[in-house]
């Protein structure tokens, strides 16, 4: 018998941010990491022959958990990889939610007539990742093979080696980032001893324990996936502005002065470098945040600068601010920036949750008497 352990990448921006990665190549989150780490010690006496991974970054830097500490050789296969989302690619799923809802209704319900718009089927990624299995395991016969995939890859393979139709793909378990799952295969046949298996995880790692979309009943509550839209110059200025006096006066205090008039000249520089740098982040049809970024600021040094990053009280302390941060990650990355630069206070709860997603302290600063703190964080690939 060859032994197979199926594993999943570790968690990911797009799991993070909500936004829809299959063939996009995203970079694994600061949580991630740690759960490469219980990854790690999970596997430290797992007798392992060969690794294999999709050549995407997430799932090979998953697969750094069992073949680095071996001195072992990592193998890729492009036929490992996630489900080809076409057109959805990188799109919120807010976004996908208010444009073609009905497709989304049959993804999310595992619809098999469903196809990704210009991309794959649920069929067809079961096909391709099952001929990449066989494959594998008949190059290591009677040897264990580590194996790192992704979540719906892995999900319709197991549909195709349990035998269930089609019809049925909707009742299949979703498995967590870096769960674990093992086959036997006897030359013809796969066998499941154990299907994705997080015990390695905790609740405070764990990235279904902090989601409820998945979960069944009265424990399910719908997300909130947010999607962006254009900032309105001619209806949304106040708005704007009271978004901009709110965030001032929560950083700075209301004894300095708020130029609201300086601002507003800022915010159009930004429309006019591009539209999507000045955003209201929408919650279906309420707004809920805003983000301004600024293209040609620091752009020499490869950095992406944020000069906005608000939600509106209504919807903070709620999960949803970092969704703000894969939109600032999205549009900078597209323009080839490899860090994003914003300027906080040294202490406060926007500090704390800014460490929390991986900005560290670059320099100080100043705005009148009070001191600031440059903080950036990292979205390039070569970590």
């Amino acid at each position: 018998m060859t032994t197979i352990y199926l594993i999943r990448h570790a968690e990911a921006e797009g799991n993070l941010y909500r936004r829809i990665h299959g063939w996009y190549d995203a970079l694994v989150t600061e949580n991630g990491w740690k759960q490469i780490q219980a990854l790690e010690t999970r596997f430290a006496g797992v007798p392992v022959d060969a690794v294999w991974s999709s050549d995407l970054y997430r799932t090979c830097a998953t697969a750094r958990a069992v073949y680095v500490p071996r001195g072992m050789e990592l193998h890729t296969d492009p036929d490992l990889r996630e489900i080809n989302m076409g057109r959805w690619e990188d799109r919120t799923w807010g976004e996908v939610r208010q444009t073609e809802g009905e497709r989304l209704l049959q993804f999310n319900h595992s619809d098999p007539a469903w196809v990704a718009p210009g991309g794959e089927s649920l069929g067809d990624v079961g096909a391709r990742a099952e001929r990449a299995i066989r494959r594998i395991a008949g190059k290591y016969p009677g040897q264990t093979v580590a194996v790192f995939s992704h979540g719906t890859a892995i999900r319709q393979f197991l549909a195709n080696v349990k035998g269930i139709p089609p019809e049925e793909w909707h009742t299949m378990p979703h498995a967590d980032n870096t769960s674990v799952t093992c086959l036997a295969w006897d030359g013809e046949v796969f066998h499941v001893v154990f299907e994705g298996d997080n015990s390695h995880l905790d609740d405070s790692i764990s990235t279904l324990a902090q989601q409820t979309w998945w979960r069944k009943g009265a424990q399910k509550k719908e997300d909130v996936n947010l999607w962006y839209r254009p900032l309105d110059p001619a209806s949304e200025r106040d708005f704007y502005l009271d978004a901009r006096r709110d965030a001032w006066i929560s950083t700075y205090g209301a004894d300095l002065p708020f130029d609201g008039p300086a601002f507003w000249e800022g915010a159009e520089r930004a429309m006019a470098q591009d539209p999507m740098a000045l955003t209201v982040a929408m919650a279906g049809q309420e707004p809920a945040g805003v983000l301004q970024l600024d293209p040609q600021r620091d752009r020499e040094e490869g950095v992406g600068f944020l000069s906005l990053y608000y939600m509106t009280p209504a919807f903070r302390f709620r999960g949803l601010g970092v969704q703000l941060l894969g939109q600032a990650v999205s549009f900078y990355r597209g323009l080839g920036r490899t860090s994003l630069r914003l300027r906080c206070a040294p202490d406060g709860a926007a500090r704390q949750f800014y460490e929390k997603h991986g900005f560290l302290k670059s320099a100080e600063g100043q705005i009148g008497p009070l001191s600031l703190d440059v903080l950036e964080k990292y979205i390039g690939y070569d970590r």
